[in-house]
């Protein structure tokens, strides 16, 4: 039997340790830090019974990205055969969240309007089962993109965004590569062809800079119009195809303490996502490291 100081000793140990090890993980204040699903539909098929959606939170609550963006909705609930009572269920068990849904549709095309407004409103119903407010819009595929397509995705996304505010939500554009709206120029666009009171806009990092974009320049210019945000690191190294070219927090290119600067001097108060595409090591050692960056480099800048 342990003497009784022995165990005493051991225990504030213990406590001390977790303790460190807890002050090491995103302090989730007026940042708070979310991932992206879709990191696993990246693995191959044959491995996909390996792991479930509970897999997917554990990795969160173990790395201190208490949000997640949910990727290829509906089909992911059928896919990982979980309902969305089970989804929140798990969620709340483990203090994490459902921030959003990646959403995209015919945006250029006025005769799917109908479509694409009730297949938004269904995300957005299904959002409201976990007190989110949040709709992440993908453009279309580049290969829409004419002038007058581009007119009519940004009507639509006026329209769209009037939708979401009559339902308490804010709707906002996620740029990326091979998209409608990549390059800046087209991002500039987008953001001036729609009303700044119905539309936000939901920038990406990584797309940003493939696409020859300052990421740090749009958060300051986009900053009253900011949602939310990927912080996704890259290279532009041409020998490199997506999305070998996406890199773990910090080792890649983009300068992530500019952006957070934009973002202390907007006193942000809202979500990150750190949606990563690849993960070389696996997801929970990929959202250790990044995680690891978060406290390191950026907390010090603004938490």
């Amino acid at each position: 039997m342990i003497p009784n100081l022995t165990r005493r000793t051991a225990l504030t140990l213990l406590a001390s340790t977790l303790a460190r090890a807890a002050d090491k993980l995103p302090a989730n204040k007026n940042v708070k830090w979310a991932l992206g699903s879709n990191l696993w539909n990246s693995f191959p098929r044959a491995e996909e019974p390996k792991f479930s959606f509970l897999d997917i939170f554990d990795v969160m609550k173990d790395t201190g990205f208490t949000g997640v963006r949910v990727t290829q909705f509906p089909q992911i609930l059928t896919k990982f055969n979980i309902t969305t009572e089970q989804m929140r269920k798990e969620a709340d068990k483990r203090g994490l969240q459902i921030i959003t849904i990646s959403f995209n549709g015919p945006a250029y095309d006025a005769a799917q309007r109908p479509k694409l407004f009730a297949d938004a409103r269904t995300a957005m119903n299904f959002l409201k089962n976990f007190d989110a407010k949040l709709l992440v819009v993908f453009s279309p595929n580049r290969s829409n993109l004419t002038e007058a397509n581009f007119r009519t995705m940004c009507e639509t996304y006026n329209q769209l965004g009037e939708i979401a505010g009559e339902m308490g939500f804010r709707a906002g554009l996620h740029n990326h590569m091979g998209q409608m709206v990549q390059t800046q120029e087209e991002v500039d666009r987008c953001m001036a062809m729609t009303d700044p009171k119905l539309f936000w806009f939901s920038p990406d990092t990584a797309h940003l800079h493939l696409a020859g974009c300052d990421a740090a320049y749009n958060l300051e210019k986009y900053k009253s119009r900011l949602m939310m945000m990927d912080y996704k690191d890259a290279k532009r190294d041409p020998a490199l195809i997506f999305p070998k070219n996406i890199f773990d927090l910090g080792d890649g290119e983009v300068n992530f303490p500019a952006c957070h600067r934009a973002l202390k001097s907007i006193n942000y108060k809202g979500w990150i996502c750190v949606d990563l595409d690849i993960a070389r090591q696996g997801p929970r050692v990929s959202y250790e490291r990044s995680g690891a960056y978060v406290v390191k480099t950026l907390e010090p800048i603004y938490v």
